[in-house]
């Protein structure tokens, strides 16, 4: 293995380290990563580009009930409801935590209150996703430089 490879294996950690330091990840990712192995070697990237999906199509339909007059607030919480059981199950810790605001200002129909705390969703979920794009990113890398990583 060359220096370039332990290089890269060292970013990996230390970024990897900074997302669970900075909240942006929780345990359940460290549990997603255990269930990777040889036989499912993208299970990890799979797993998260699904949520990727999802997190864009949830965060288009929370945008859209909001501009609808009236709002929607009911569909608004099973929307933060549904993106808070989502991000939870693969350990995006702020995201989730962003997305339980939702229910008191639902519940009080703050509209200016869902509109906050959607822009501070589509901000850490966009935040969420360039480091963990890096993150795969970097272990492409390492593969393609014939090391590895765990």
């Amino acid at each position: 293995m060359t220096m370039d490879v332990h290089q890269l294996q060292a970013k990996l950690r230390e970024h990897q380290s900074a997302m669970f330091q900075q909240g942006f990840l929780d345990d359940q990712f460290s549990q997603l990563q255990k269930l990777q192995d040889e036989s499912t070697p993208d299970f990890v990237l799979e797993v998260v580009t699904m949520f990727f999906d999802d997190s864009e199509n949830l965060l288009k339909n929370m945008a859209r009930c909001l501009e609808q007059v009236p709002a929607d607030f009911k569909q608004i919480d099973a929307y933060a409801h549904q993106y808070k059981g989502s991000s939870a199950s693969v350990g995006a810790a702020r995201v989730k935590s962003v997305c339980a605001t939702f229910r008191p200002f639902c519940e009080t129909k703050n509209l200016d209150g869902c509109m906050r705390c959607l822009q501070q969703l589509q901000q850490e979920y966009s935040l969420l996703k360039n480091s963990l794009q890096y993150l795969f990113r970097l272990q492409k890398d390492i593969k393609a430089s014939g090391g590895s990583f765990s």
